[in-house]
């Protein structure tokens, strides 16, 4: 196992810089999460640390060697794609094999390493089958093994799980969170779905545009989102903004002032400046009913009522913004009546509406 290091790290093709100056340490052991939208560098950073991709600038370690220039194949690392890549013509144990028989490994030494690692996996009754013959799920895993017989250093996951169905998918993340825990190798993991990390990663590193925006653990990233982009990016359903003006009075406690004239008090150790166009931020399972009866909340229409049974969706319109509540109990609304929302002001957060980012004292 090593420790992955990411050092001021640029990547461009031509005239157009895709990442621009990226640093992240990867501890040993740890189970890292790349995530955010299409197109923000995650996969061409993983593709550097693999050496599938130049690199424009910068330095990474695996562990404490410099591996700028080092082939694929000499830094120790095993790598999970999308598409499983597996061999069509041979079999699950051939598949799993192929790279220690290209190291010419002894077939004693094989056989315990493709047995150890079949096992692991579930798969020791499919050895002999091929992979038109398997499920997603067993290609998937196939692939997984692939990696673990190699006994790597670092583990590198290109969306292992996006070619697979949703039910499947829940049960795969299961799986490759278990597996993480019982060999402890260094992983890094790249996804577009915020779901997938926030279950699977102790570290989630978000990115954007080839930057970094905020990286921790997934607590911190739902509790202290640094920006509006990540605040809005991890969390399902997203967090609400609502626009407004921050009012700070003498004597009096700080509110925020939405576009209707409706003051909300500021949210707990929220910073900012009288006068400050500012955005409120909610989350939906972080919204409840007003049951003062007078005027007080947050004036809403109810626009759509989605029951789960253990749960009820609101879709509500406020001054022409779109909100969303997640109700624990069961409610009845109709559409088109309005009903009254109070924000925990404990869990809401205030953000600049000009740089985004969020406003904490």
């Amino acid at each position: 196992m090593a420790s992955v290091s990411i050092q001021s790290v640029r990547k461009s093709f031509g005239p157009v810089e895709i990442l621009h100056g990226v640093d992240i340490a990867i501890p040993d052991g740890s189970f890292t999460v790349l995530v955010g939208p299409s197109g923000c560098g995650k996969s061409t950073l993983l593709r550097m640390i693999a050496g599938l991709e130049h690199i424009s600038g910068g330095e990474i370690r695996i562990g404490d060697k410099r591996v700028n220039d080092v082939p694929p194949k000499e830094r120790d690392i095993a790598m999970v794609f999308q598409n499983y890549a597996l061999y069509p013509h041979m079999t699950v144990r051939d598949n799993m094999a192929f790279a220690l028989m290209l190291a010419k490994r002894d077939a004693a030494t094989i056989d315990q390493k493709v047995g150890r690692a079949a096992e692991i996996l579930g798969l020791s009754a499919l050895l002999g089958r091929y992979p038109r013959q398997l499920s997603g799920g067993q290609r998937q895993r196939v692939a997984m093994g692939r990696a673990i017989v190699r006994d790597p250093q670092v583990f590198l996951y290109d969306e292992p799980l996006s070619n697979l169905d949703a039910k499947l998918r829940v049960a795969m993340r299961t799986e490759l969170k278990e597996l993480h825990q019982r060999l402890k190798t260094t992983s890094v993991y790249v996804t577009h779905d915020q779901i997938e990390a926030m279950t699977m990663g102790d570290q989630i590193v978000v990115m954007k545009d080839g930057r970094i925006e905020q990286t921790g653990n997934p607590l911190e990233l739902y509790d202290a989102p640094a920006n509006l982009f990540v605040a809005g990016f991890i969390g399902s359903p997203a967090m609400n903004f609502l626009p407004g003006t921050l009012r700070r009075a003498a004597g009096a406690p700080a509110a925020v002032e939405l576009a209707d004239g409706t003051r909300l008090p500021a949210p707990a150790n929220a910073a900012g400046v009288d006068g400050q166009p500012v955005i409120f931020g909610t989350r939906p399972e972080h919204l409840a009913l007003d049951g003062s009866g007078g005027d007080g909340g947050i004036a809403t229409q109810v626009v759509t009522v989605e029951p789960t049974g253990a749960d009820t969706f609101v879709a509500c319109r406020h001054h022409g913004t779109e909100l969303s509540v997640v109700f624990r109990e069961r409610h009845q609304f109709e559409p088109g009546s309005t009903i009254r929302l109070r924000p925990d002001l404990q869990r809401a957060h205030l953000f600049d509406a000009g740089d985004g980012r969020r406003l904490a004292a």
